[in-house]
């Protein structure tokens, strides 16, 4: 452990004191400690000289030195991050033994000239006691073109303690940045994924969640810089996640440059507002992340209204602590006013919001109740497309149908349901709905705020539940999507199970396994493999609970075959001498009316 600067002279004793100096470390995030600086104003008691020590981002003390900050040089490691532009991870602290610790122009030379995260210089005063004051880089620029710095100080050791130095070098990094990158891919947003592992608690593995949240992340548009998983027999109150491991989170966030944090769960408001307390960083949860990408895919006016519904809820109770994302007064003597005045206005306008949607949202539910109405009047039945998110319900529609419904190989490519009608082989008619699809942790929000369009599911008379048997953790993906048809009260439903992308499995064993104890069918919809056999699944469902019968109707009964076409009873039609001859499809229920007409 070398000490640098003019070391002639100096006893052993108080060399032995410089060295152990690189015994001490400082918490992430906090700029010095206590410790640290009684240390170096000993050594500067002693020799009446300046100590300086050169601090990394993980609070580790890389260089010692003895005199003027001016004349030091560090060595290569001060170049931690990328860009001529960004601060260079290494904060500088030192002593001023005169007490006077205004920075000097050689500090604030030193300063912009190695980039540090911050200079800091520290002295005794009579009366306050351990004083200090702080330089450092605002990442705006003068008028005369060169950058601006900022002190702040003197102010006493406690004070200078309590700055949050992550978030403060976080904003700094993000403005230089911004002046350097204006033309790259600056704006997006640098992701680090964290979740909990709970033994026996968890119906995935935390590999398969962090997976999934991953492939959400990048569904959204960020980029994934790291990844952290912990195991806990429950998450923190008040961080989620271990202290511990915020604190590696924090050294990620600096050497990967990080702005977004995202948890495998759901946060409370107060763990959310810890973490980007202690991080400086934007931190958004599953449930956060799930509704950017709702807000990013619908379409229709009532899809935009219940993705903007379930935020607010959403955001409602996060809006007294929300870190980064609002500045406001805090409350306590001398705070009080206007801040607060503001929260609670910014209450009400959300309350008032949340009201306006659901009004508008329920008119939209009166007008799809009348055709709701019109179709139980056709008697034409609804089969309802279910399943996880990315299970391919989308591209099945098309195949069927001819549609163009959009379908891309991303989670939640749909939000908005689609309805058409389709004629099956036996001319039965049917009218076949995709809908969102869903997802293990699927937000209570959401289910609430989707219920009017998930009402699709609750009113089908079948359910075809689309399962991508190519993913290995198919049966997981079931079980989610039961859950969910368990909140909607559909999982009662007739069933018929639609394993999509059998394409991509060639283990014949395997697919007997997935039918095991299920009524369901192997299918392809890309290629188009056991379509055919598929509807005549779905044909058969409906023929077994109506009645086939060849009906000759006088002419002077015109009101029955109204009836029967109200019914969309009837297959074929043909004028005979005695009347009109029909072949019909009845419902079990109205056989009774036309047996007296029946020809069979």
């Amino acid at each position: 452990m070398q000490v640098n600067g003019d070391l002639a002279n100096i006893k052993t004793y108080v060399l032995e004191k410089l060295k152990a100096l690189y015994a001490l470390t400082v918490p992430i995030g906090q700029l010095s400690t206590k410790e640290l600086n009684a240390a170096m104003l000993e050594i500067t008691d002693i020799l009446d000289r300046e100590v300086a020590v050169y601090i990394n981002r993980q609070g580790k003390i890389l260089q010692v030195s003895l005199g003027d900050t001016g004349t030091v040089d560090l060595p290569e490691f001060q170049r931690q991050v990328r860009g001529d532009k960004r601060l260079s991870g290494i904060r500088c602290v030192h002593t001023h033994p005169s007490g006077d610790v205004r920075l000097s122009d050689p500090d604030l030379s030193s300063l912009r000239r190695l980039r540090f995260d911050c200079m800091a210089a520290i002295g005794r005063h009579h009366k306050e006691g351990i004083i200090g004051t702080m330089g450092f880089f605002t990442g705006d620029m003068t008028e005369d073109g060169t950058e601006e710095l900022q002190t702040y100080g003197p102010v006493k050791e406690k004070t200078l303690d309590q700055i949050n130095l992550s978030m403060l070098v976080t904003v700094i990094n993000k403005k230089l940045g911004a002046q350097n990158l204006k033309n790259t891919d600056d704006d997006i947003e640098r992701a680090i994924l964290a979740g909990v592992e709970r033994p026996g608690k968890q119906l995935w593995s935390i590999e398969e969640s962090m997976a999934e949240l991953a492939r959400l992340a990048d569904t959204a548009g960020a980029k994934i810089v790291g990844q952290f998983t912990q195991r806990k027999e429950k998450p923190d109150a008040a961080f989620f996640l271990g202290k511990g491991k915020v604190s590696e989170i924090a050294m990620e966030i600096q050497n990967n440059d990080a702005n977004l944090l995202i948890l495998d769960d759901e946060l409370t408001p107060s763990q959310q507002h810890n973490l980007e307390q202690t991080l400086g960083i934007k931190v958004i949860d599953r449930t956060a992340l799930i509704l950017d990408i709702f807000a990013q895919r619908a379409r229709s006016k009532e899809g935009k209204l219940q993705v903007e519904l379930a935020q607010l809820k959403y955001n409602l109770p996060r809006l007294g602590g929300q870190g980064l994302v609002l500045s406001r007064l805090g409350g306590g003597i001398g705070t009080r006013g206007p801040g607060e005045t503001k929260l609670e206005v910014d209450r009400r306008r959300i309350y008032t919001k949340i009201h306006d949607i659901e009004k508008q949202i329920e008119g939209l539910k009166k007008s799809r109740s009348l055709h709701r109405v019109r179709r139980k009047e056709s008697r034409i039945p609804l089969v309802a497309l279910v399943g996880y998110t990315n299970a391919g319900k989308s591209t099945l529609l098309n195949k069927l149908t001819g549609s163009e419904v959009f379908a891309e190989d991303k989670l939640f490519a749909t939000l908005d349901p689609t309805t058409r009608h389709l004629v099956l082989p036996e001319k039965q008619e049917i009218l076949l709905t995709d809908t969102v699809g869903f997802i293990q942790k699927l937000p209570h929000t959401l289910v609430t705020a989707f219920r009017a369009t998930l009402e699709e599911v609750q009113e089908a008379d079948m359910l075809l539940h689309v399962v991508d048997c190519s993913n290995e953790n198919f049966e997981q993906q079931i079980a989610a999507v039961i859950e969910v048809l368990k909140e909607l009260d559909a999982e009662t439903k007739p069933t018929l199970y639609v394993f999509n992308k059998s394409d991509r499995i060639d283990n014949d064993n395997l697919r007997q396994q997935m039918l095991h104890d299920r009524e369901g069918i192997c299918i392809s919809a890309r290629t188009g493999e056991n379509l055919e056999a598929l509807q005549q699944k779905i044909e058969s469902f409906f023929q077994e609970s109506q009645i086939k019968l060849t009906l000759l109707i006088p002419y002077d009964k015109g009101n029955l075959i109204t009836a029967l076409h109200a019914l969309n009873a009837v297959r074929s039609t043909e004028y005979m001498e005695q009347g009109t001859l029909l072949e019909v499809s009845l419902p079990v229920s109205e056989k009774d009316k036309y047996l007296p007409y029946s020809k069979e």
